[in-house]
């Protein structure tokens, strides 16, 4: 079993003088200022809410019939908001993304965690209902996942009651699970509440894996905070994986060696894209919803290697016979008067031969 290694380190002249492109001074001139405080403010996380161990039986909570082929995307860090708010996240870009997933006319959006800027201000999920109607009038299955942002305010536990009004599917729920169709099997976590071992939502997934069923052949992984995500060691660092992801990690990497289905992790957080595996586990991180772009030092084991920025993107996942494909499509120029999306990383996950 093994763990993502760090980047090397910087030559000694060079620690503590990154060097940046050009595109990400400009980003960190106009945004930075009004990052830090906010980052410090949510550092305090929701780990004391109430957490729901009655979700514990095998099975899906949910099961979703869905085309054939079935395609469904993966995003996150979206935070609707007032559109009149261009700071704290892009609203074009937000909402252009949103049309365009709608135009994939896909089975399935998961969403993965951060869709309101501020989880106890009512209007943010007014706006998030608003800028995805064409989700709902395509009939579109959404599956959102609690982020920081969700508990953002000083009152976390109306930021929990806000996303149950808006998805009162879940109420009363903080993770859950989702089969769409035969094949794929949602798993929808809570990084603000315990990962490790032993814990309520530890155990809920370790019977959720045992109890797999036998015509599964991918299981995703939607959860905010990153398990595996490169290292940074300039700025943004307080992104870096905790303990609390990392024991997921460790689980998934030794469920993975016995378990009929591949795994793949779909995480946020961080506002840009990686994917890395490890132990035959994928970890993306893709949270270009519109959030303000986050800039990464790609490390070596990030097998996405491009420098361009900033990275609005989605990830649209196709279901084939024998794998399932992906394919991260990105805002080519978010400062362009019309936006369009180019293919820039594309990936397979072949069925486990049974």
């Amino acid at each position: 079993m093994s763990s993502p290694k760090p980047p090397e380190r910087a030559a000694a002249a060079n620690i503590g003088r990154p060097t940046f492109p050009p595109a990400m001074l400009i980003w960190m001139r106009r945004f930075l200022p009004f990052l830090v405080l906010p980052a410090l403010l949510l550092a305090q996380n929701a780990l004391n809410l109430p957490t729901n161990d009655l979700l514990s039986e095998p099975g899906p909570t949910f099961r979703i019939e869905v085309p054939d082929p079935l395609t469904f995307v993966a995003y996150g860090d979206q935070r609707f908001t007032d559109p009149s708010n261009v700071r704290s996240t892009d609203p074009r870009v937000r909402h252009w993304l949103v049309n365009q997933i709608a135009t994939e006319k896909p089975g399935a959006v998961i969403l993965n965690g951060d869709v309101p800027l501020n989880g106890d201000v009512p209007n943010d999920y007014a706006v998030f209902q608003s800028e995805t109607k064409a989700w709902r009038d395509a009939h579109v299955h959404v599956f959102p996942t609690l982020g920081n942002h969700e508990f953002a305010g000083p009152d976390k536990q109306r930021g929990l009651e806000n996303w149950w009004t808006n998805f009162p599917e879940l109420r009363n729920r903080r993770w859950y699970s989702a089969q769409l169709g035969s094949r794929v099997y949602v798993l929808a976590l809570d990084s603000d509440a315990s990962l490790l071992p032993g814990s309520d939502q530890a155990r809920w997934i370790e019977k959720q894996i045992d109890g797999l069923p036998a015509s599964i052949d991918f299981v995703i992984v939607t959860m905010h905070h990153p398990p595996v995500a490169d290292i940074q060691q300039h700025i943004f660092v307080d992104h870096n994986p905790r303990p609390n992801e990392i024991a997921l990690r460790d689980y998934l990497s030794k469920a993975a060696q016995t378990s009929h289905a591949r795994f793949l992790v779909s995480a946020g957080h961080i506002h840009n894209y990686e994917r890395n595996i490890v132990d035959g586990v994928v970890y993306l991180v893709a949270g270009g919803g519109g959030a303000t772009p986050y800039f990464v030092e790609r490390a070596p084991q990030d097998v996405y290697k491009s420098i361009l920025f900033p990275n609005f993107h989605y990830v649209k996942f196709t279901l084939e016979k024998d794998r399932l494909h992906g394919a991260m499509y990105r805002i080519a120029d978010p400062e362009s008067p019309t936006l369009a999306v180019a293919l820039k990383d594309s990936f397979d996950l072949a069925v486990k031969p049974r």
